[in-house]
């Protein structure tokens, strides 16, 4: 679909993440993922830290679409656990994207535990041609449930309680979720960057 927007891709196959970062990014860009490209290579995200990650998608993307990329990495930090399951978080329960099995293993590794603080982290990083403009993170503190609760929101939503809350991300909603969430906040951070590398382009009369 032609539109006269710019385009902005998310360097993402996930169709939860791609819908919350569309709804936080508002109306200014068209917003694809790499499931509109069906074409592009899958990234292999061999980096030990989310920045790294992040990087290495939104490079690799960058360099075989035109416009802006914003690849994201995030995951869940459990204090008890050492700051596992982190950038393992999608494929913790030992299948990737499985989140029925990364919150059983989650709730098996936490029973019976006493410290129960942990945080999801969120990097993202926007490229243009093979070139890293710009990074961006969010984090958001909470606690874990000690089951879930909620069938909204997508991975470890269930049973991740904000701090100042007692329901969890699952049962809060989208609206609040998105105010307050890691990627919510690593995604108002780019959008300012955004807002302010348009108003500068307008002032130098460039695309």
């Amino acid at each position: 679909m032609q539109t006269d927007r710019p385009l902005l891709v998310i360097a993402t196959r996930n169709a939860h993440k791609s819908r919350e970062i569309r709804e936080m990014i508002g109306d200014r860009y068209e917003v694809r993922d790499a499931n509109d490209f069906p074409g592009l290579p899958e990234v292999e995200e061999t980096g030990s830290s989310f920045l790294e990650n992040a990087t290495l998608k939104a490079l690799a993307i960058s360099r075989l679409l035109p416009g802006l990329v914003l690849s994201d990495d995030s995951g869940l930090e459990v204090d008890a656990l050492n700051g596992a399951p982190g950038v393992w978080s999608s494929s913790f329960g030992g299948e990737e994207g499985n989140h029925t099995k990364n919150n059983a293993r989650l709730m098996a590794e936490m029973a019976g535990q006493q410290e129960r603080t942990a945080r999801f982290r969120c990097t993202m990083v926007l490229a243009e041609g093979g070139v890293v403009l710009a990074d961006f993170s969010g984090t958001v503190e909470g606690t874990i449930l000690s089951e879930a609760h909620g069938a909204g929101g997508f991975g470890y939503d269930p049973l991740f309680a904000p701090e100042g809350h007692e329901r969890s991300f699952a049962e809060l909603g989208p609206e609040v979720k998105n105010a307050m969430s890691h990627r919510g906040r690593a995604l108002a951070l780019v959008r300012e960057w955004l807002e302010a590398n348009a108003a500068i382009r307008a002032r130098e009369g460039t695309p």
